[in-house]
């Protein structure tokens, strides 16, 4: 036993930023965007998590390998190679995106915190708010994040229950494997939500910035920003396995949430989850009672794991674009830019929850968000990952070049079905 114990640790402890990519692309917004997926419209959306796959694990090797080859993140090498106006875009962008995310797994914490004791949502939010910026101001990233590794886990009981509970599995079958659209504003905007959670630009950033962390953390590179690390094929193979498995966790749990939630949710007519309560109903086929703990867990322990990944992606950029000392490997007193930006990120994030929008719902939104903004950052880093001056011979190969322009119109193309059906475009 102890000896399954040590190379289960020992396989944990080798997860690099890849993983950890995969495991913050769970975060309370996945979880809720998946959950109203399968309930509102059944199997009608389960091949979102196979066709995105592929996608997920080349857009995040293609910024784990810039970071690597670098020795910069993604706003470090803009600002070296392209113009203002492009850093400035791609910067807001991200802030844009990030502090709504954060709100909106802020509050969806604090909601699933309501579930296991009756404080109220206040006392959560900002409980919740104080402990993820003392640990991640004071404690070790590397040590925070292996811990958290574990909580996540917590997810894969979706899986049972996907398994358990009665499917139609020929059903399950056709619809993740053949693609089906319902042509309607709704199905387009959790399309547009799932896309987003799945090819998050706050993940771009993070990936790229934690390779260079890791650069730093094996003595590569002295410091983040400075200086070419040496790379090898063998360091680009174990970037590439560590982003497969990373995305291919974050796909099967995705993937068995909007099964779980079609199979008992959607079966029995809620169609429609605005609360935490509600869409912790779908584990109870499996674990009855505990369903609204074991949610309220995997809820907590995933957020906890993603907002310092946002705040902190929001700090690469920003520290990066005016030449900060950055890194989560500095003390406070050593990078005040770095940590005043997660600071201010995060406690702006919880100001979100304060516009009167439901947890549950904004936690969509916030998906939705990152999937109208994804497209031009996907761009430039194709102009990046092609450009031989700032790569070297570690540039795309066509393979990654046909799949980043694929995604990049398949939201463009969703985004625009479901932008011309708002009401605004509805007179033109």
């Amino acid at each position: 036993m102890k000896e399954i114990q040590k190379k289960i640790k020992s396989f944990f402890g080798k997860l690099g930023p890849g993983f950890i990519s995969g495991a913050a692309d769970d975060d309370p917004t996945a979880i809720a965007t998946y959950t109203q997926a399968g309930a509102q419209f059944g199997y009608s959306q389960l091949w979102t998590a196979l066709f995105t796959f592929p996608f997920m694990v080349v857009i995040q090797e293609m910024c784990g390998r810039i970071g690597m080859v670098t020795g910069k993140g993604l706003a470090g090498v803009i600002r070296k190679y392209y113009s203002d106006w492009f850093l400035a875009g791609a910067v807001i962008l991200l802030l844009v995106a990030n502090t709504i995310n954060i709100g909106a797994d802020l509050g969806a914490m604090a909601a699933a915190g309501e579930l296991l004791f009756d404080i109220p949502f206040i006392f959560w939010l900002i409980g919740f708010t104080v402990v993820i910026l003392i640990l991640e101001i004071f404690l070790s990233y590397r040590v925070y994040s292996y811990y958290l590794k574990y909580l996540t886990l917590t997810l894969l009981t979706y899986l049972a229950v996907a398994v358990l509970v009665n499917q139609d599995w020929s059903e399950v079958f056709k619809h993740t494997f053949f693609p089906s659209f319902i042509f309607t504003e709704a199905f387009f905007l959790s399309l547009i939500a799932i896309l987003g959670t799945n090819i998050s630009p706050y993940l771009f950033f993070w990936q790229a910035g934690e390779e260079v962390e890791e650069a730093v953390a094996d003595g590569k590179l002295r410091i983040m920003g400075q200086g070419t690390p040496k790379v090898t094929k063998k360091d680009i193979w174990a970037l590439k396995q560590d982003t497969t498995l990373g995305m291919l966790f974050s796909n099967i749990v995705v993937f068995s949430i909007c099964l779980a939630a079609a199979g008992t949710l959607g079966k029995n007519g809620m169609i429609s989850i605005t609360t935490p309560a509600e869409a912790a109903k779908a584990l109870e086929p499996l674990v009855g009672s505990w369903a609204s703990i074991l949610f309220a867990l995997g809820i907590i322990g995933s957020g906890l794991l993603a907002v310092p990944v946002l705040s902190g992606s929001a700090s690469y950029a920003i520290s990066e674009s005016f030449g900060w000392k950055e890194g989560f490997y500095r003390k406070l007193n050593k990078a005040h830019g770095f940590y005043g930006v997660i600071t201010i990120a995060t406690l702006v994030g919880l100001l979100v929850n304060f516009l009167s929008i439901p947890p549950f719902q904004m936690l969509i939104y916030a998906a939705a968000i990152n999937g109208l903004l994804a497209p031009p950052l996907l761009i430039l880093i194709l102009l990046i990952a092609n450009n031989k001056e700032i790569m070297g011979k570690y540039t795309n190969t066509w393979r990654s070049n046909l799949f980043g322009l694929a995604i990049i119109l398949l939201l463009v193309g969703a985004a625009g079905f479901f932008l011309w059906h708002l009401p605004f475009f509805a007179f033109l």
